[in-house]
């Protein structure tokens, strides 16, 4: 397969990821401020724990003269000067599929040129949260969507794994930032007021989309040891660090069949040690002060592994396209 088209492929399925993932973090937090009640302060103070997850809090600043509601949701979902903004990553997936029209499955391009071509007239009156709202959710089920036709329609060969891998990479990546956060911000709060730390720890659960299933295997219990312990290595939650790595190391094992060669022992090497970290006893008998170190560590691996997949297999991320 030629290198432009893995490029396509993988950035195609990280920008897909990508776009689900912003528009539940944003869903999850305009939610949060219709329900808030004596958590009112938390609410508000969120955004920029949210700025922090799915952009940059500097970047925001530069654009815009205040911290409002408006400027925020149209920041993370619109503004075409930030490039993880829902919209533009709506547009690389688009452009990423129709550039790989010949490799994947011709419903897969279709999906996202559809939703890509209802963005370009849509219509959202300034305020409106159920405009907003209609438009996250649409995000968020074109994208799990074009996850079943990958899943329903592709053959296992190498454009399949390196979606994957990419799919697999961006998730864990995202675990790890929402982990590392907001267990500073807890950790920052917790002297402040009581009982944040169940809503931060219940935030992290809700922007990865594993709350439900977290109340379904530790009811009706909630503290960060178990949250760590669900997020990070739980085995058979498709959104822990540990699930994710899992996949990424099988998808490569294919890719390379089941060899290590001179090119890929980097990989295999960082895959292994993020691997010897997935230990339930050891997060749980970490002190106070060493989570905010486990994680800072946990998320420089999970950036590694995807530096060093990139320069394996030699992909660069393409040039923007409007």
């Amino acid at each position: 397969m030629l290198s432009r088209v893995a490029d396509s492929l993988y950035w195609m399925s990280r920008n897909i990821e990508r776009a689900e993932n912003n528009a539940r973090v944003l869903g999850v937090q305009l939610i949060q401020m219709l329900e808030a009640s004596s958590e009112e302060t938390l609410a508000r103070h969120d955004w920029e724990i949210v700025l922090e997850i799915c952009g940059s809090v500097a970047d925001f600043n530069r654009l815009y003269p205040k911290m409002s509601t408006n400027h925020l949701i149209d920041y993370l979902a619109f503004s075409e000067d930030n490039p993880n903004s829902i919209l533009n990553c709506i547009k690389y997936a688009r452009e990423n599929a129709r550039t790989t029209r010949d490799i994947i499955p011709n419903d897969l391009f279709e999906v996202w040129n559809n939703l890509y071509l209802e963005m370009t007239e849509i219509r959202i009156s300034e305020g409106s949260l159920r405009d907003i709202q209609h438009f996250l959710n649409r995000v968020k089920i074109t994208a799990m969507t074009s996850h079943g036709i990958v899943d329903s329609m592709m053959t296992r060969g190498v454009p399949y794994r390196f979606f994957n891998v990419a799919k697999w990479l961006e998730r864990a990546e995202k675990t790890a930032r929402v982990l590392n956060i907001l267990n500073d911000q807890s950790a920052a709060d917790q002297k402040k007021a009581d009982g944040t730390n169940y809503y931060y720890w219940r935030s992290a659960l809700q922007l990865v989309n594993g709350y439900e299933e977290y109340l379904k295997k530790y009811p009706p219990r909630m503290n960060e040891r178990d949250v760590l312990s669900f997020l990070i290595s739980d085995y058979s939650f498709p959104r822990s660090i540990q699930y994710c790595i899992d996949h990424i190391r099988e998808s490569i094992i294919s890719l390379e069949g089941g060899r290590v060669s001179h090119y890929s022992w980097r990989m295999y090497a960082a895959l292994d040690l993020i691997i010897d970290e997935f230990d339930e006893q050891k997060i749980r008998s970490l002190k106070e002060e060493g989570i905010s170190t486990f994680l800072d560590d946990f998320q420089n691996k999970c950036n590694d592994i995807g530096r060093i997949f990139s320069e394996t297999y030699y992909l660069v991320e393409p040039s923007k396209t409007s």
